[in-house]
C-alpha cells in the first residue's frame, strides 16, 4: 500500500507543474485520497463485503468529490487531476498511467446485471475535462479523449476522439484537416463526421482549401525557378498575405 502511495505521489510530481512538494500532494490532492480510499473499498469488494465497500466508497465521494465504485479496477500511477465530479462505474477498468480530469464519466448504457457495462481504458489514456465515455468497449493504449467529448464506441490505440458524438482522428488526412482548420481561425473538433450535412460541407471546404494552397505553393516554387523577375515575387507576396476569412465561413453555416 505505502509503495503504491509513493508511486502515486511521484506520478503527480511528474505530471502536475502546480505540485510543489510531496507533503502538499499527500495532504491537499483529493485525487490521491480517492485512490487510497478506492483501494480499501476494492479490497473489501473482492472479499464480498459489498456493503462495507460501498460505505468506504460513499465516504470517499463525500470527502473528495470523486465517485469510484468499489467494483471498478484502477491501475497504478493513475492521476486524477482536480477530478471534482468524476464518476467511474462498477465494471470500468482504468489502465496504468492514465490521466483523468474533472467532470469525467466512465458510465454504462445498459441495465443488465453481470455484464460489462462500463468502458475499459488502456495504458496512458488521457480523458479531458467533462468527457463522457459510455459503454462496455475499450479505449486503446495512448488514446486521448477531448474535453466534453461523448464517446460511445471503441477508440483505437494512439487515436484521438473529439466532439459530440465523438469522432475518431487517427489517419494522417484527419490530422492534416484539423491543422488546416486551425490555420483558418477555427477548430473543426466540434463537428461530426458522417451524419451532419453541414459538417460534411465543412470537411469538403477544408480539404479543398488545403489542396488549393498546396497547388499554389507548388506553382510558385516552379515560377521562382523559371524567373527572377522582382514583379513576380511582389505578386507572390501580395497573394500570400491574403488569408482565409473564418468570418465568411461562419456566415455560410449560420
Amino acid at each position: 500500500m505505502f509503495k503504491k502511495i509513493r508511486s502515486d505521489i511521484e506520478c503527480i510530481l511528474e505530471r502536475d507543474p502546480a505540485a510543489k512538494s510531496r507533503l502538499e500532494i499527500l495532504t491537499c490532492y483529493p485525487g490521491l485520497h480517492a485512490l487510497i480510499f478506492h483501494r480499501i473499498a476494492h479490497r473489501l469488494w473482492l472479499m464480498r463485503l459489498f456493503w462495507l465497500g460501498r460505505v468506504v466508497s460513499h465516504f470517499s465521494r463525500f470527502f473528495t468529490g470523486i465517485e469510484i465504485h468499489p467494483g471498478a479496477t484502477i491501475g497504478e500511477r493513475v492521476f486524477f487531476d482536480h477530478a471534482m465530479g468524476v464518476v467511474i462505474g462498477e465494471t470500468a477498468v482504468v489502465g496504468d498511467g492514465c490521466t483523468i480530469y474533472q467532470g469525467v464519466t466512465l458510465g454504462g448504457t445498459t441495465l443488465y446485471k453481470n455484464t460489462k457495462r462500463h468502458p475499459t481504458l488502456g495504458k496512458d489514456v488521457v480523458v479531458g475535462a467533462g468527457a463522457k465515455v459510455l459503454g462496455g468497449f475499450e479505449i486503446g493504449d495512448g488514446a486521448k479523449i477531448g474535453s466534453n467529448a461523448v464517446v460511445t464506441k471503441p477508440v483505437p490505440s494512439g487515436a484521438t476522439a473529439v466532439g459530440n458524438p465523438a469522432r475518431i482522428i487517427e489517419q494522417a488526412g484527419d490530422a492534416k484537416r484539423e491543422e488546416a482548420a486551425s490555420k483558418m481561425g477555427f477548430s473543426a473538433y466540434g463537428v461530426t463526421q458522417n451524419d451532419d450535412p453541414i459538417s460534411q460541407a465543412l470537411r469538403g471546404l477544408i480539404d479543398n482549401a488545403q489542396s488549393q494552397e498546396e497547388q499554389i505553393e507548388f506553382l510558385w516554387a516552379v515560377i521562382e525557378k523559371l524567373t527572377n523577375d522582382p514583379a513576380v515575387r511582389k505578386s507572390q507576396d501580395k497573394i500570400s498575405s491574403n488569408h482565409f476569412e473564418s468570418k465568411r465561413l461562419s456566415k455560410l453555416i449560420e
